[in-house]
């Protein structure tokens, strides 16, 4: 079966009419706009947003900043006052706990009475404060100054950090003292080793550690150069108990309960012009991989140079949008901008550094986790990257070659925990319905359906459970009896949507393919949904009850009832209950509320199920006015549109206008939960430029942007689609679309398929103060497989 062969030839062409593209495009508009002023990588770092504030570059795996002595999930935080360390590599926007952090280096500027054992190499002895006002984020650049008087800058490659330390000349020093410590930010080193060379003071060091939301163990390398003084000592530490080595010797521990702390250090006699550079290479091949890294991207150790090409290469993705704001306010437009920076940090290109296989294929990590990013990161990656995502569709190909199935998250070379359902199965099959090239299709079907038919021994880290209950009873029975694998046994409510929405996404591609039995047999499964509606479930708060009848709810396996009250695991009842992967809850980070309406492929059926056009409005309504809704869980992202599938699109114009920017804002606690990896970023900048996707199928849903204009230049084609708002006021009075016209042609529909990014065009926006009858008819909303009955 062959799949859109003659695609698969455009991706190096496309990829030099992007650029020729882009670049015109930046010549025409740098002189008047530079999108990377709008960008704030310090939103997020508050309040658990677990934002990476420090220097890298689009999914690179250099992400070198500090790490806070809390809250650090992402290394720094602003909520707290002292930094252990700098490190780098991070991921960003994790939920779970910590992740990566690996080797931070520390500056002492000297060592009381000149005395390199009177230092303090442990954490958390060495921690130290800093200057609030001495602290700078930019996209490819970190800086701060500590209370000690080292000021510290840092900079990025795709696979090296470049540190530049300054010490106040105004404050005599004996000579520094550079350490790097063996540890992680999860805690979880289980061996390390530390080498100093006594002559060049370089530093290496390796390591095997555990990832912080899956299982198994990864290593991990650094080699660490100087440039800008002589070397005066070297030796290791082990705790805060230090050793003069005058050898080229190592420094071996064990897991971190034995050794807590240790590594290496070098002191230096007197930096030239008081500033020292350090250069990390990293790697997990080796630690000759780590050195040559280093030394091949940032052969100078040129701090300036090296910045100068983040900026270059931050400016050439961001460049692909331009907007003009209409009077939009700076916070808006850098709370835009930022969230599209964001959701460029991950995942991360590892291409050249997977030692699990020898593969042509480009191979990517930190996926954290498919569940959050396959509705927003992804559709917008191919909106405005789609060579970034072609890789990244490759690289889950690739994974699936060599180990069996595609993940459903995956970090640090390992595998991360399941979810919900197999939701790389929706970002194959968005990606391949709109026209991404160079992938092996053939492979990527065969993966998807694997994903539906084969269990794995351990659904807890890939494929699905409970299979032969979803094939045989249409539904993942609560409790079930699964016998022959293993796997979190609870999520039956959560599991049984998402298998059916992974169905439907199958069933999309067989159909496109012309695979007409495939194409059957998954439709059938994809209206499973319908097997765990229960229509007499009520629902209350606080013992008064909503008003709502039917939600969905658990089954057995012998075809009675279970119950969970619809509230529960909503901000109103025992929220954080569902975070866990706890046997006694059927949903998984969400309620039964938020659940009912997780049917994108069915929604005419859904809305008649639910009672109709004006109880469906109604309901999803409350869900959104009671407090039952997280906005922070990505599974709250649909609802805000869903309006659109009961012809009232003004009303998810008005619910987004209500996240945005209370919700979302540019504060350093501007997003309302973790940002998974750019799932909150994504969010929050689709909606602002007027465009939902609806991920798996080719809809976006239309509703006005947040700025007089938005354009989007297509890297396939160099065709811009540009969305246009007439009336627009930045007051957001005026929010109501009042009639479209595409191309000059009157448009209806309330949303729109893909081809309009590729083949490029105007959308033009009539607003207005009030709901209008635009977008509300039947033939006017998204595809459904059931046919409206209003």
């Amino acid at each position: 079966m062959q799949i859109l062969p003659s695609l698969n030839m455009f991706l190096g062409l496309s990829k030099l009419l992007f650029l020729s593209t882009i670049a015109a495009h930046s010549s025409a508009s740098s002189s008047s706009f530079d999108p990377l002023q709008y960008v704030d990588p310090l939103i997020g770092t508050s309040n658990g947003g677990h934002v990476f504030a420090g220097a890298s570059l689009p999914f690179s795996m250099a992400k070198a900043g500090p790490d806070s002595d809390y809250d650090n999930a992402g290394g720094f935080s602003t909520d707290s006052g002292s930094i252990m360390g700098f490190s780098h590599m991070h991921d960003s926007g994790t939920g779970g706990s910590p992740s990566l952090g690996l080797f931070p280096i520390f500056p002492h500027p000297n060592c009381t009475n000149d005395d390199v054992t009177q230092c303090a190499y442990s954490s958390p002895n060495r921690n130290t404060g800093y200057a609030g006002d001495s602290l700078t984020a930019k996209p490819g650049y970190f800086g701060l100054t500590l209370f000690n008087g080292v000021q510290v800058e840092i900079t990025v490659t795709n696979h090296t950090a470049l540190y530049r330390f300054t010490f106040d000349p105004n404050v005599q020093y004996n000579s520094p003292v550079i350490l790097v410590d063996l540890g992680d930010l999860p805690q979880s080193r289980a061996s390390g080793t530390a080498v100093v060379d006594p002559t060049s003071g370089q530093l290496l060091v390796s390591g095997t550690f555990g990832p912080s939301f899956g299982s198994g163990s990864y290593a991990s390398y650094a080699c660490i150069d100087f440039a800008g003084a002589g070397i005066r000592n070297t030796g290791t530490f082990f705790g805060d108990e230090v050793a003069l080595q005058p050898d080229n010797t190592t420094q071996a521990v064990g897991g971190y309960a034995s050794a807590p702390a240790a590594g290496a250090w070098t002191q230096f006699a007197g930096p030239v012009r008081n500033e020292l550079l350090v250069r990390v290479g990293l790697s997990f091949i080796s630690n000759e991989n780590a050195c040559s890294n280093g030394q091949s991207e940032i052969p100078n150790f040129d701090f300036d140079a090296t910045y100068e090409a983040a900026k270059e290469a931050w400016t050439e993705k961001l460049n692909v949008i331009s907007v003009k704001p209409g009077g939009a306010s700076d916070d808006l437009q850098t709370s835009f901008w930022s969230g599209l920076y964001r959701s460029m940090l991950s995942p991360q290109d590892y291409t050249g550094q997977n030692p699990l296989w020898q593969s042509d294929e480009p191979y990517y990590d930190s996926y954290y986790c498919i569940w959050d990013s396959f509705r927003s990161v992804h559709p917008l990656l191919t909106l405005i990257d789609p060579y970034s995502q072609s890789r990244m569709v490759r690289s889950l190909v690739d994974i699936y070659r060599n180990e069996g199935y595609l993940p459903d998250c995956r970090m640090s070379l390992c595998k991360g925990f399941t979810q919900g359902g197999s939701n790389a199965d929706i970002v194959i099959t968005d990606a391949y319905i709109k026209g991404i090239p160079d992938v092996d299709w053939d492979t990527a079907y065969e993966a998807i359906v694997k994903d539906a038919e084969v269990e794995p021994d351990n659904w807890s880290v890939e494929g699905r459970g409970n299979l032969d209950s979803w094939h045989n009873l249409g539904y993942v029975p609560s409790h079930d009896d699964d016998p022959n694998t293993s796997g979190f046994m609870t999520g039956s409510i959560s599991r049984t949507v998402e298998y059916a929405y992974n169905d439907f996404c199958i069933a999309t591609m067989a159909n496109k393919t012309g695979n007409s039995a495939d194409y059957s047999k998954y439709l059938g499964r994809a209206q499973n949904w319908k097997n765990i509606f229960n229509n007499d479930t009520t629902s209350s708060i606080n013992g008064v009850d909503t008003g709502f009848v039917g939600f969905f709810q658990p089954k057995y396996n012998n075809g009675s009832w279970g119950t969970q009250d619809p509230i529960f695991c909503s901000p109103l009842l025992d929220f954080t209950s569902c975070y866990l992967f706890e046997e006694n809850y059927e949903t998984y980070e969400g309620s039964v509320w938020l659940y009912t309406f997780f049917v994108p492929q069915d929604m005419g059926d859904l809305i008649t199920t639910l009672g109709g056009k004006g109880s469906f409005t109604s309901r999803l309504s409350y869900l959104h006015d009671s407090g039952l809704l997280y906005i922070g869980d990505e599974q709250a992202f649909l609802p805000v549109y869903q309006f659109h599938y009961a012809g009232r699109p003004s009303l998810s114009t008005k619910q987004a206008h209500t996240y945005i920017p209370s919700q979302f804002n540019n504060s350093n606690s501007g997003i309302p939960g973790n940002d998974d990896s750019g799932a909150m970023g994504s969010f929050e900048s689709l909606s602002m430029m007027g465009i939902w996707p609806v991920a798996g199928q080719d809809v976006y849903l239309i509703s006005p942007p947040f700025f007089e204009e938005v354009s989007i230049t297509n890297a396939l084609t160099g065709k811009v689609a540009t969305i246009r708002n007439l009336n627009f006021d930045s007051s957001y009075t005026n929010i109501y679309i009042q009639n479209i016209t595409r191309d000059g042609q009157p448009w209806t529909n309330n949303w729109i398929s893909h081809d309009f990014f590729l083949n490029g065009g105007t959308l033009e926006i009539t607003l207005g103060d009030s709901e209008s009858s635009w977008g509300t008819n039947t033939e006017d909303l998204p595809p459904s497989l059931t046919p409206y009955t209003f």
